[in-house]
């Protein structure tokens, strides 16, 4: 039987609102051509199923050998300013319909 790999999902409360999110894309190298790619976060409200996905820019080059990136190395502060832009930019968490790219600067704006 094939074991399913789950990806750990966090709680955060951003304007008063329940939501949970998760480390969607760790930084790396993209698949066209020599451009990197930042991580990406994708949240969702508790009680809702329609997800955002806010992506960050690629920052520095890593260090070959380099750690991968843990969810628990992401500050609560640059989810909830990155969520809260994405309502801002026009995703209704509560809505239902596909999911939402966003892309957002480094500090989560």
């Amino acid at each position: 039987m094939a074991r399913t790999k789950q990806t750990p999902e966090f709680e955060i409360e951003v304007g008063g609102e329940p939501f949970v999110w998760r480390l969607h894309r760790q930084p790396g190298w993209s698949s066209d051509g020599n451009e990197r790619h930042g991580m990406a976060i994708a949240a969702r409200h508790k009680e809702a199923q329609r997800e955002a996905v806010m992506e960050f820019p690629p920052g520095p080059q890593p260090r070959y050998g380099a750690p991968q990136l843990k969810p628990s190395q992401i500050a609560p502060e640059l989810v909830a300013k990155a969520i809260a832009s994405a309502m801002a930019a026009g995703w209704d968490p509560l809505s239902r319909g596909k999911t939402v790219a966003i892309v957002v600067d480094a500090s989560g704006a």
